[in-house]
């Protein structure tokens, strides 16, 4: 299983849109983000804790595997 990086929430939301999510609103430092019927919040902070990750790739329906081919 591949180690996830360390990244910031603006790199997360460039990878979630190469993945065919749309930024669907942004509200102070959150953005919310769509692809079909699944829906995810990024924090729009330096560094994303792990298991904001892991909880943001679980509700997005991605793999860790499918995750490190983009980050």
């Amino acid at each position: 299983m591949p180690k996830l990086p360390l990244i910031s929430g603006f790199e997360l939301v460039k990878i979630l849109s190469k993945l065919d999510f749309a930024v669907v609103s942004r509200k102070g430092s959150h953005v919310k983000m769509q692809k079909n019927e699944l829906t995810v919040i990024i924090p729009l902070r330096r560094l994303i804790a792990k298991g904001t990750l892991l909880s943001i790739l679980d509700q997005a329906k991605i793999s860790r595997e499918e995750f490190s081919k983009f980050a």
